[in-house]
């Protein structure tokens, strides 16, 4: 499956999770609240981490949600994305339990700024490859998105 076809299924596999929501009044405050039986993704920890309106969240919002997730700032920027760009981000999205997108920010940073380099994208999906996909041991101390992985 291509990448941005991936990234669609991911962005309607969120928004069907969406979608399980009911409402329930919490009985200390008498507000309303949302429980969601999700397959896919953890709906609260998204809620939380990237503060949406659970009231108005449509699958736009979820294409941009999961855009976030893999680095680019809205959906349109991830799909003009290069194939490169595109299998990083896939990588990224499948290893989010070995390390979290501002981790890995901080990790190319850091190699950049110990080399005085930019480093290429080729030269960041194969960084990614060895250190994250190849060897294992790798557990990210923040939130996985996902609930299968």
């Amino acid at each position: 499956m291509k990448e941005i076809e991936y990234f669609k299924l991911q962005a309607k596999n969120l928004f069907r999770d969406y979608k399980t929501k009911t409402p329930y009044i919490d009985a200390t405050t008498g507000y309303t609240f949302y429980k969601y039986s999700p397959k896919y993704f953890d709906i609260d920890e998204i809620f939380l981490s990237f503060d949406w309106d659970e009231e108005h969240f449509t699958l736009m919002n979820a294409q941009h949600l999961i855009a976030n997730i893999v680095g680019f700032n809205k959906w349109s920027n991830l799909l003009k994305a290069t194939p490169t760009q595109l299998q990083l981000a896939k990588l990224l999205f499948d290893n989010q339990d070995k390390i979290y997108l501002e981790e890995w920010k901080m990790y190319v940073a850091q190699i950049e700024n110990d080399n005085n380099i930019i480093l290429s994208d080729e030269d960041k999906l194969e960084i990614f490859k060895k250190v994250f996909v190849e060897e294992e041991g790798h557990r990210s101390p923040f939130p996985d998105f996902r609930l299968n992985h």
